[in-house]
């Protein structure tokens, strides 16, 4: 096969399309991706490897429904010696969130559900739910009620409530206990388990990551009336031919599932044995997580992003309305949502239906790089992807490292992507 680079120079100096509408007439079309950008990308990825900060990486971009960038560099598996490659499988753990919330939206197009409805008028279990509000003198718990109830909204934006950390004194403890991610639950014995533990906070008042999304898949299964696992294979997976994307790898592809590996310290890697770092994906279990879980490989990931860079619609096939992309991709965080973890780290975004959205440029260059307007999520693993309306562009960026992006690997392969930042934007 030809990589992708070694057609590049043409479009990298203006592409020349005949304009349909003018005989013979050429029209310039200019290129984000461009030859400099190419080389940026080219020595930025294998930069990391060089370094012995990542085993494998690989990327994939496409531009104006063009493909105007793919490599790939170092190994899937350095054991073994297997390359990184096209094809290599990877686990993109909360890059499943974005899959999910579109499996969702299909249900909100048919008018299933509105946003503002409460949770609890589909699922009883979350109906009543209580509030954290510290522990007493013995170190029990106290707990109001809640001002309104979860709404449909919330678990898309994580304002829920649902507590997702181990340092919350008494309630941490509950959440340890109930153990709602086990992957021997099923989801409707997830959804009670997260139901029956109180929320960290007033719905709608902080934005927390957390079970939010596993919890999309648990209201999709209830009001489709089918297994979710069922459902976004039928109404996202399969019209989208994304035949790699799944939960549990067959055994024939294991030679091309990537490993795992942990980053101990400057050019120190682990390989994480296969048992532990793949566990849930070698078999099938009960739970079918929203948030979490499923596996991929480049193209099929870059399916469903250029889906959502056309609106909704590819190969001939409509998955969404490009109303609902556009709602998607709309930040639905009020300006009263102040506390939000860790999201700014993401540079000037909000959030909309599980993905963030860039709603300002970067202000400085140290910030993370982007577009106002962009949509995107990454993963565990440090995968990222994201979609530019702007410029009609989406890219995928697939490695398996641990613990999440440590290296500014997002950063630098942003900067390498755009240029960097090289002064903030006048005021």
């Amino acid at each position: 096969m030809i990589k992708t680079k070694q057609l590049i120079p043409a479009i990298a100096l203006g592409v020349l399309l005949l304009c349909a509408s003018c005989q013979n007439q050429e029209e310039k079309v200019e290129f984000v991706v461009n030859e400099n950008a190419i080389s940026r990308l080219d020595s930025t990825l294998q930069s990391y490897v060089n370094s012995g900060n990542v085993a494998g990486i690989s990327a994939l971009i496409f531009e104006k429904d063009q493909e105007v960038y793919f490599n790939a560099f170092g190994f899937a598996n350095q054991e073994k010696q297997i390359p990184m490659d096209r094809n290599t499988i990877v686990q993109i753990y909360s890059m499943t969130k974005p899959i999910t919330g579109t499996a969702l939206m299909t249900l909100w197009e048919e008018g299933k559900f509105q946003l503002d409805d409460p949770l609890e008028k589909y699922a009883p279990e979350f109906a009543n739910m209580k509030v954290y509000q510290g522990v007493d003198e013995n170190g029990k718990m106290i707990l109001v009620d809640a001002e309104r109830p979860v709404s449909i909204r919330d678990i898309t934006r994580h304002t829920a409530g649902f507590p997702n950390r181990d340092n919350i004194p008494g309630l941490s403890e509950v959440m340890k206990e109930k153990n709602a991610r086990s992957f021997e639950n099923t989801l409707t014995q997830m959804a009670e388990k997260i139901g029956s533990t109180p929320l960290w906070f007033q719905p709608g008042t902080q934005w927390e990551y957390g079970q939010s999304v596993d919890v999309q898949a648990f209201l999709v299964e209830r009001i489709a009336g089918v297994p979710y696992g069922e459902y976004v294979q039928e109404h996202v997976l399969g019209p989208l031919k994304m035949n790699d994307t799944r939960y549990v790898v067959l055994e024939k592809d294991l030679d091309r599932f990537s490993a795992a590996y942990q980053r101990t310290g400057e050019g120190e890697l682990t390989q994480m044995p296969d048992s532990s770092a793949h566990a849930f994906n070698l078999k099938k279990w009960p739970l079918t997580p929203g948030g979490f879980g499923l596996t991929s490989t480049l193209d099929d990931y870059m399916t469903f992003a250029r889906m959502l860079v056309r609106k909704g619609e590819i190969n001939g096939i409509r998955i969404l309305k490009s109303e609902t992309v556009e709602l998607m991709a709309t930040n639905h965080l009020p300006d009263s949502v102040t506390e939000r973890s860790w999201l700014p780290s993401k540079g000037r975004v909000g959030f909309g239906i599980d993905f963030a959205v860039r709603t300002d440029p970067p202000a400085a260059a140290e910030e993370m790089n982007g577009v106002v307007g962009e949509f995107f999520w990454d993963g565990a693993a440090s995968t990222l992807f994201w979609v530019d309306p702007k410029n009609e562009l989406v890219a995928v960026l697939f490695v398996q490292l641990f613990p999440y992006d440590g290296i500014s690997l997002h950063k630098n392969f942003r900067d390498a992507v755009y240029g960097k930042i090289t002064s903030a934007p006048a005021q």
